[in-house]
């Protein structure tokens, strides 16, 4: 098994590391796929998040839209998608010096994606929509009695 996974080149889409939006996400315990710590993770990550950032900082990126995490019961469009990264060089050297282990990529994605525009964006949209939501319970209460 191992000469089988050794003949393959590094720089095989086959041999791509995998980022499921689950490892990412900090509504996930470690159970449920969680694999960074949860004050590090992210809100609800998407697999086009994952791809805009490790695509900005310079790896060679492959998203697969199609693919689910089999741990995610949710079968829902926004769950859905892994993104595959080409962690090392033919010779077995990173890619890149600075992310020597997926678990390294993993931490850099969690920590920029909250930084991304869109989400900085829908951020400040939905805190607004929240406050107008909780009012709408209140009313919606004061209706009832």
């Amino acid at each position: 098994m191992a000469a089988a996974a050794g003949a393959a080149s590094p720089a095989d889409k086959e041999r791509f590391i995998c980022i499921y939006p689950a490892y990412l996400n900090n509504k996930k315990t470690i159970a449920e796929g969680r694999r960074i710590p949860i004050d590090k993770a992210v809100e609800n990550p998407t697999s086009t998040e994952i791809q805009d950032v490790c695509a900005a900082v310079g790896f060679n990126v492959l998203l697969e839209k199609n693919k689910m995490y089999p741990r995610e019961w949710n079968r829902d469009v926004q769950y859905r998608g892994r993104v595959r990264i080409q962690l090392k060089q033919d010779d077995g050297n990173p890619c890149l010096p600075q992310f020597p282990t997926r678990k390294s990529v993993m931490l850099y994605a969690a920590e920029t994606i909250p930084k991304l525009k869109t989400r900085t964006q829908k951020m400040g949209g939905s805190d607004q929509s929240l406050q107008q939501g909780e009012g709408g319970k209140k009313g919606k209460g004061k209706k009832k009695k």
